[in-house]
């Protein structure tokens, strides 16, 4: 048997990656997990929601379904036992437009058969009682979906980790691997002090980056790796008292759930993400988008005070798909697809990835023989 300075090493120190790190730290590996970034959880995982998805949306059978659902209820568990703050607020999917009332029909039977629990559709008198600010013309309610902090999460995965013997790294970037004879991978390790570290399973984790990392790794099919699409999201944050003490969505946009409403966990609104296509990384938010979100928040809470949205923050999510394509599902490849045993790279892990974490890295260690 030969020797490995690792029995797996993890790219990528997001929320997704940490959980890889963990599924195979529970089953006694060591791990070592590389992020290029200083600390944990700087890119898609640190820009987002923050929401804790039900799993209502997405097609039947589809990797986003299961692993939403197993997610989500493997999540709230996690949380519980590592004292991570969370909010099981429920969610209420809002019909905007009279013409929006068939299309609930339509998710309150695709959540269903998802298997989501509690799920019901109500009259618009009935979610004006539970929030009185809501204008709508029918809902959804969604007991299971809320809110928690992810990044407490991601720490509590990080010791996880650590109490297995393994080690999250940051600061060093991922150079390239290359297939070992014999199994196993040798991996080039960047940052102040280069290393090269061998492992029997590389798993490829790190969000906007997965296709220029799964391009370092050699013999990789290059035809196998997906275009990758950069999806900007912005969110404004209210001035002032919540209005609304449950998660709010309208029925999702093409593409993406669309611009919602939450309240965190601190007690302040906050909407978004709008969806704009980008070519690169950038952050910015534009004040000058307030009047949209605005005309876009009146649709369900008529008294938005708009000199009160003061801009917030942006994500970026690592897409598979352009502006007019259809959204595609999860990419989790094993060697089935790119011919490379012990390896499993990650593509276009955006929404609902963070709720699907857990999920995703018991996945991974299936998909390892584990």
């Amino acid at each position: 048997m030969a020797e490995f300075d690792f029995d797996a090493v993890v790219v990528g120190a997001g929320a997704v990656g940490l959980a890889c790190g963990y599924a195979l730290a529970k089953r006694g590996l060591t791990v070592a997990v590389l992020e290029k970034e200083a600390a944990i959880g700087q890119g898609v995982s640190s820009r987002n929601s923050e929401v804790v998805h039900g799993g209502l949306y997405y097609p039947t059978g589809s990797l986003k379904a299961r692993l939403c659902v197993q997610g989500r209820r493997a999540l709230y568990a996690f949380c519980d036992q590592h004292h991570v703050d969370y909010d099981r607020c429920g969610k209420l999917v809002v019909a905007t437009e009279p013409e929006d009332e068939a299309r609930l029909g339509d998710i309150l039977e695709q959540a269903r058969t998802n298997d989501v629990e509690g799920m019901e559709q109500i009259s618009a008198a009935q979610a004006v009682a539970m929030e009185p600010e809501l204008k709508c013309y029918g809902a959804l309610i969604s007991p299971q979906s809320g809110i928690f902090d992810s990044h407490g999460y991601m720490l509590a995965l990080e010791g996880e980790i650590g109490a297995g013997g393994g080690a999250v790294v940051t600061s060093t970037p991922f150079e390239g691997a290359a297939p070992l004879e014999g199994g196993g991978f040798s991996v080039r390790a960047g940052g102040e002090e280069p290393a090269t570290l061998t492992c029997r399973y590389l798993v490829t984790a790190p969000g906007l980056s997965a296709q220029e990392v799964a391009a370092k790794i050699e013999g990789f099919p290059a035809a196998e790796i997906p275009k990758a699409h950069y999806g900007k999201g912005m969110y404004f944050r209210l001035v002032g008292k919540a209005p609304f003490s449950r998660l709010i969505y309208p029925p999702p946009i093409h593409g993406a759930l669309g611009t919602h409403y939450r309240r965190d966990l601190g007690g302040q609104a906050v909407f978004g993400p709008d969806l704009t296509y980008v070519k690169t990384l950038d952050y910015s938010v534009d004040p000058a988008m307030r009047g949209a979100f605005a005309a876009y928040i009146r649709k369900f809470w008529p008294a938005v005070p708009e000199e009160a949205l003061s801009p917030d923050y942006a994500g970026i999510r690592p897409k598979l798909h352009g502006p007019d394509e259809p959204q595609p599902d999860f990419r989790i490849d094993d060697a089935a697809m790119h011919k490379l045993p012990g390896l499993v790279a990650l593509f276009g892990i955006e929404s609902p990835g963070l709720t699907s974490s857990l999920a995703i890295g018991e996945n991974v260690a299936g998909r390892l023989g584990l």
